[in-house]
């Protein structure tokens, strides 16, 4: 099939990665359709008239918005990310899509942040901007930090961007341990492989970098876990909200066995990210709660890959799997 006479809409593109999409677009020349919103059941008639989809993270992409796309005359499903919970994947068999994801893309764009906002958590950074933006420069205890060189880091999930937040770290003389259900020799130069228990215990902050899944690792962040975890230690969730049960983390800042938390995901994030509530609360009561712990507790809305390097792999890379489907080429990436 001729690449020009692919329809593709793409959701959820905003206006900062627009040019990305058109300038990599060059070299296949597929006729887009970008549209900023997030795809959903009230917007789903914009499939029409296309043949490929391409979507992310918080897409709706469950049985109804599937059987929708199939009566639309849709093919191709495409996600540019490496999670596909948010597609019905058993009803997408069922309906025969092609679909691919991207298993991996700049793995700093993640590592950066988890890395900032671990470092910021330590040494009290938004606790003290926070009481200096209500213009009280005294020095509390609470500011008192104890040096990365002189911390131990643990990882959990030794990935390509677990891996990077572990070589951070090391550069700046932390210990850093890691717990990895398939350990890698290469990353045990940089890491100290343990088990669980003993990077929980030992460690002054713990970052996730882990995938999700359901079956293994769902709340694997919960009352037991902490409970484990070093009275004011950090906590640091950058891979997935379903990993953590937040009415636990909560509950451990707040009686003030951690020290702080760090979110770029949440469990209910579909409710809340990417919408604007105007100074009011969310419509989620758990979400309400960890916002009020700032700035023990911090939110970012789910960007860890928003950077130029991450937005331009996960596009090319979804341009090029569909590109590989078409020319009928074997497709490493298909979901």
């Amino acid at each position: 099939m001729n690449l020009q006479n692919i329809k593709m809409v793409c959701y959820g593109v905003r206006k900062t990665e627009r040019v990305f999409f058109e300038n990599l677009n060059k070299d296949y020349g597929y006729q887009l359709t970008l549209i900023e919103e997030y795809l959903t059941k009230d917007n789903i008639d914009t499939v029409k008239g296309h043949n490929a989809v391409m979507v992310r993270a918080n897409c709706d992409c469950g049985a109804e918005n599937l059987l929708k796309m199939k009566e639309y005359g849709v093919k191709y499903l495409l996600t540019r990310t490496v999670g596909y919970n948010h597609i019905d994947l058993p009803k997408a068999h069922e309906l025969g899509f092609e679909m691919a994801n991207v298993p991996s893309y700049s793995p700093n764009a993640v590592s950066e942040l988890a890395v900032s906002m671990g470092n910021a958590l330590l040494r009290n950074l938004f606790y003290m901007a926070d009481r200096e933006r209500q213009t009280n420069f005294k020095v509390d205890d609470f500011m008192f930090a104890k040096e990365i060189r002189n911390s131990t880091i643990g990882i959990v999930g030794t990935g390509r961007i677990g891996f990077e937040a572990a070589k951070a770290w090391k550069g700046m003389g932390a210990r850093v341990l890691g717990y990895d259900l398939y350990p890698n020799d290469k990353v045990s130069e940089t890491l100290e492989y343990v088990d669980l228990d003993t990077l929980v215990k030992e460690s002054d902050l713990i970052s996730f970098h882990c995938p999700y899944i359901k079956e293994q690792n769902h709340h694997m962040i919960n009352k037991e876990f902490i409970s484990k975890m070093k009275k004011g230690a950090v906590l640091i969730n950058a891979a997935r909200g379903p990993l953590m049960d937040s009415a636990a983390v909560y509950e451990a800042v707040k009686t003030n066995h951690l020290k702080g938390v760090g979110l770029d995901v949440l469990e209910n994030e579909g409710s809340v990210f990417f919408k604007d509530f105007n100074g009011d609360k969310t419509g989620d009561d758990m979400t309400n709660k960890l916002l009020e712990l700032y700035p023990r507790v911090i939110i970012t809305p789910h960007v860890g890959s928003y950077t130029d390097e991450a937005v331009k792999n996960m596009i090319e890379t979804t341009y090029e799997n569909l590109k590989i489907i078409l020319t009928g080429q074997e497709l490493k990436n298909r979901i």
